[in-house]
C-alpha cells in the first residue's frame, strides 16, 4: 500500500478452476500474486486494498454451503475470510460487482492487470463505464489503470528472513528426494518409477507436490531440455538428469542432478560432467551483491565454450566461438533465473535498459549444462546422446550466497557414492 501511494486500490483476483475432463477439475493452485497479499488458497475469491480507507484490506470470497463443503470440501466463508485471514471486512463473492463499485469510486489509480483474466477485465471494464455515467452524482471512475506487477513483483523479488527459511524447507525435502532418486536408479527401473518416487516423497514429507512437472531424462532423453515424457526404461550406461523441485507452503526449489544409472561414470561422461561442474562451481563463486546475472551466464558460457573445445566438440578460439554463436549447439539457455513462489519467479532482469545488480535477498538458479544430442553431426562418437546439467538453488546474501540445495551430492566421487549407497 505504501508503493501504491494515496488514494489508490489494488484489485486481484483468483484464477478460475479448470476441467481436466468430465466434471474432475485440475488440481487449484491459487494465484501467487494474491497468496502473497493474503495467505488465502481458495479459488473463487478476489483481494482489493484501498489506500486512505478505514478498512483497507478487503476479501471477497465464496460463502459458506454446508451442502457444496459436502461434496467439495470446507471454506473460510466470509467469516473465516475475517478471522483466519486478517481481512478488515469480507463479502460473499456473489456481490462482488455491486461492492466493487463503490470501492473504484473516485480513486486516483486502480491497480489491475489487464489482459491477465477475461472475466475480470470485463467487469473492470463495466464498472468504470458505469462509474463514468455516474460522474454528475459525484461518481466518477478511477483516473489511471496500473500494471500492480512493477510494485508487487519488486516486493516479491526480495525474500524475506521468513520466505528464505520456507525456500530452505522446500530445498531440503527436494534434496532427500533426489538422493532416494540415486539410490533406487538402475538399469530396467523406468523413468515414471522414479518420477512418482520424487512426487510420493515430496508429499510424504509434508509437501505440497512438484513446483513444476518434473523432468527424468535417461540417455539422450536428457538432451531434450523440456523432457517430461518420463516414460522410457533406463538403460545401463546412462546418465539420468533430474530437474526437479518440492513445492512448501507455495515456494518452490528447483534442483537439477545428473548421474549414472549403473553408478559409474564413463570416461566420456565424466569428461563433459566436470566441464559443466567446473561452469557451475565458479558461477557460484561469482554470486554475490553486485554481480548480474548477464555477466554469470557470460561466465559459464566461456567456460562451457573452452570445455566444447577440449572436447572436439568446437574448433577455434573460444572468443570466436561465443561471437558467432558455435556453443549454441550444445549449450543453447541462460543460465539463470529468479526463483521463489513461481519456478521462474517475478521481477525484472533489467533497471534502466541495464542488467539488475544482485541484492541480499534475491534467489537465484544457477544451472549451466552440456547436451550434445544423438543425432549431432561432426561429433565424437563417444560424446553422442549426452545430456547433463547441474542446478542449485542460490540466495544471495551481504557478503556472498548461501547454496540451499548443497546437500545434493554433485562431485564425480560424491555422486557416485550416492548412487551406490
Amino acid at each position: 500500500m505504501e508503493a501504491m501511494g494515496p488514494n489508490s486500490v489494488a484489485l486481484i483476483g483468483s484464477p478460475p478452476e479448470l476441467l481436466r475432463n468430465g466434471d474432475a477439475s485440475y488440481i487449484y493452485r491459487q494465484r501467487s500474486d494474491l497468496y502473497y497479499l493474503s495467505g488465502f488458497a481458495e479459488p473463487g475469491a478476489t483481494l482489493v486494498l484501498r489506500t486512505d480507507s478505514a478498512k483497507p484490506y478487503t476479501l471477497f470470497v465464496r460463502p459458506k454451503d454446508p451442502e457444496r463443503e459436502t461434496w467439495d470440501g470446507r471454506r473460510a466463508g466470509v467469516e473465516g475470510a475475517v478471522r483466519d485471514f486478517a481481512a478488515d471486512e469480507a463479502f460473499s463473492n456473489k456481490v462482488l460487482r455491486k461492492e466493487l463499485r463503490a470501492l473504484l469510486a473516485n480513486v486516483e489509480n486502480l491497480y489491475y492487470e489487464l489482459g491477465s483474466d477475461p472475466v475480470y477485465d470485463k467487469l473492470v471494464i463495466e464498472l468504470i463505464a458505469e462509474l463514468r455515467q455516474g460522474e454528475r452524482r459525484g461518481q466518477r471512475p478511477p483516473l489511471r489503470v496500473v500494471d500492480p506487477r512493477f510494485s508487487l513483483h519488486e516486493l516479491r523479488l526480495r525474500k524475506s528472513e521468513e520466505e528464505v527459511a520456507v525456500l530452505r524447507k522446500a530445498s531440503e525435502l527436494t534434496a532427500s528426494a533426489h538422493l532416494e532418486s540415486m539410490r533406487l536408479a538402475k538399469p530396467g527401473v523406468r523413468e515414471n518409477e522414479i518420477e512418482a518416487l520424487i512426487d510420493y516423497s515430496f508429499r510424504r514429507q509434508g509437501g505440497t507436490g512438484p513446483g513444476y512437472t518434473s523432468i527424468v531424462g535417461g540417455g539422450d532423453n536428457a538432451t531434450i531440455l523440456h523432457y517430461i515424457e518420463n516414460n522410457q526404461e533406463l538403460k545401463d550406461g546412462d546418465l539420468l538428469l533430474i530437474d526437479a523441485g518440492c513445492e512448501f507452503d507455495f515456494y518452490t526449489a528447483d534442483i537439477t542432478r545428473t548421474f549414472p544409472v549403473n553408478g559409474t561414470f564413463t570416461d566420456a561422461q565424466k569428461r563433459c560432467y566436470e566441464i559443466v561442474l567446473d561452469a557451475q562451481e565458479q558461477a557460484i563463486a561469482m554470486t554475490k551483491p553486485g554481480a548480474t546475472i548477464d555477466q554469470i551466464h557470460e561466465l559459464c558460457v566461456e567456460v562451457l565454450t573452452a570445455g566444447m573445445i577440449s572436447l572436439g566438440l568446437l574448433e577455434g578460439p573460444v572468443a570466436e566461438r561465443i561471437e558467432d554463436g558455435s556453443y549454441k549447439r550444445f549449450y543453447m539457455h541462460r543460465t539463470s533465473h529468479w526463483l521463489g513462489m513461481d519456478v521462474h519467479d517475478v521481477g525484472p532482469y533489467t533497471v534502466g535498459g541495464e542488467a539488475r545488480p544482485l541484492e541480499p535477498g534475491m534467489v537465484i538458479t544457477v544451472e549451466p549444462g552440456l547436451y550434445i544430442a544423438a543425432d549431432a553431426e561432426n561429433v565424437p562418437e563417444e560424446f553422442l546422446g549426452i545430456g547433463i546439467r547441474i542446478e542449485d538453488d542460490l540466495v544471495v546474501t551481504a557478503d556472498g550466497n548461501e547454496n540451499l540445495s548443497a546437500a545434493v551430492p554433485k562431485t564425480v566421487a560424491d555422486v557416485e557414492a550416492a548412487c551406490r549407497a
